[in-house]
């Protein structure tokens, strides 16, 4: 990819993050011409399949300029400019996965609310087994809500396929799963999926039934629910792009 791209960098050019902190904010700037068009196009589909095979850290950025697609302009060409730098930077790193129990899955979700221009939330998901996330999500949400318990829900929803499917997964391949862990950092959505529709009130009458079941999933025992703090929670990463000691961290 960067023998490829058309700006090359030194050396010692150097970026720390895949992408600022306006990577949220729609893009400025004429649209690109056809020429350029096509190379960002190009480079965000090289980008996205990269993005599942080791480098997860570019996901949330390349899920951005995944959306810019259709109508690219001058901001979009220079966050994907950014991203290539980073990649450049952090060609020498590699992913390191190991498992502390191969019975227990742990995932992590999270969604800011209304984080996107047209006020959508973004759910963000990682899966460990100790080191490493085996597995990312990131991607814009389809429904606009009205609260940050609501689009934390919709984010659960999001991954619940993902969240239950690995668990059959490793089943068949001969471990069985003793703990298929769902940590999130809001008490009032744990509540409102563990209890159903006993802990909804007036402002929550509206969410489609469907996305109760969550709270069918944990009363069969195939999930549970812990709470964890937002200064561990994983999954932050993959909602935003975060700056300084919280990107070194995550």
């Amino acid at each position: 990819m960067l023998s490829e791209f058309p700006v090359k960098f030194k050396d010692n050019e150097i970026q720390e993050t895949p992408a600022g902190n306006n990577l949220l904010e729609k893009g400025k700037g004429a649209p690109l011409e056809k020429e350029r068009r096509e190379v960002f196009n190009w480079f965000v589909a090289k980008s996205l399949f990269l993005s599942k095979l080791a480098p997860l850290d570019i996901s949330p950025t390349v899920s951005i300029l995944a959306s810019s697609v259709q109508s690219p302009n001058l901001s979009d060409w220079q966050k994907l400019v950014g991203l290539m730098r980073y990649i450049h930077s952090t060609k020498g790193w590699h992913l390191t996965l190991s498992a502390d129990d191969l019975h227990v899955i742990k995932w992590y979700v999270d969604a800011p609310f209304a984080v996107h221009p047209d006020f959508k939330s973004h759910t963000g998901a990682v899966m460990t087994m100790g080191t490493g996330a085996v597995q990312a999500i990131t991607r814009k949400q389809k429904l606009n809500c009205d609260s940050s318990t609501h689009a934390e829900l919709i984010g659960v929803h999001d991954a619940m396929s993902n969240i239950l499917w690995t668990r059959l997964f490793m089943e068949e391949q001969g471990y069985p799963i003793e703990k298929n862990i769902l940590y999130q950092d809001n008490k009032s959505l744990i509540l409102l999926e563990t209890n159903g529709r006993s802990s909804a009130g007036k402002r929550s009458l509206a969410i489609n039934i469907r996305y109760f079941f969550v709270t069918d999933q944990v009363e069969l025992g195939n999930i549970t629910i812990d709470h964890m703090p937002t200064d561990e929670m994983w999954a932050d990463y993959m909602t935003k792009l975060l700056q300084g000691k919280k990107f070194c961290k995550f």
